[in-house]
């Protein structure tokens, strides 16, 4: 099956990233680990088999060699994931759309994602705390249904399957991984993936404190 994948990011800003990180680090160090778990999902992405890979961001943050790169659009989150694949919709092309809050992030959930969609309409990754953290699309135009869903909610995930089932799609589930929003969720991720960028940009934020 023809895919593309998207990154869905936030330029890492201190101040404007991970606030709920701070205490117990500065937003300096919040926007370090976020900076850190960005790089470490683009290469995870840039290492899985796609036709194109998009970041798709709010700021000013550069693309990785290779990549395309569009700005997000649109008031609010649930506005702004519908404008991303409406944006890089391509005909005949499913759409895997990752965001930057899961640093331990495998090239296998990316193909397992895509192997999902050989069958199903839609492939939604859970969250541990009721979000998601991955949507693949047969049709990219099938996520204007996010508009309209509540996000960053405890419901978010099965609010965003009963709406894309609503739309008559059938709907598959992967794996569930856990966001990194709080202090144990970034140790969490750094203990899931000890040799990455993140896990060593917490090691550093720890020995600063």
């Amino acid at each position: 099956m023809n895919v593309q994948v998207l990154l869905l990011a936030k330029t890492p800003v201190p101040g404007r990233v991970k606030t709920r990180l701070c205490p117990p680090w500065t937003p300096e160090q919040a926007a370090s680990l976020a900076a850190a778990a960005i790089a470490d999902t683009a290469d995870v992405l840039s290492a899985t088999p796609a036709m194109a890979r998009t970041l798709v961001v709010d700021g000013d943050l550069a693309a990785p060699r290779g990549w395309g790169r569009v700005p997000q659009r649109g008031a609010g989150l649930g506005p702004r994931l519908a404008a991303a694949y409406a944006d890089t919709a391509r005909p005949g092309v499913a759409t895997i759309l990752v965001g930057m809050d899961t640093p331990q992030l495998r090239v296998g959930h990316l193909v397992a994602a895509t192997a999902g969609l050989a069958t199903a309409d839609a492939v939604l990754g859970p969250a541990e705390d009721g979000g998601w953290w991955l949507l693949g699309l047969r049709d990219p135009a099938a996520a204007e249904v996010l508009a309209d869903v509540p996000m960053s909610a405890a419901d978010t995930g099965e609010r965003t399957r009963a709406a894309l089932r609503d739309r008559g799609l059938a709907v598959s589930t992967t794996a569930t991984l856990r966001d990194v929003d709080t202090a144990p969720d970034a140790f969490a991720a750094a203990r899931a993936a000890p040799g990455g960028r993140f896990a060593r940009a917490l090691l550093i934020a720890e020995g600063a404190r």
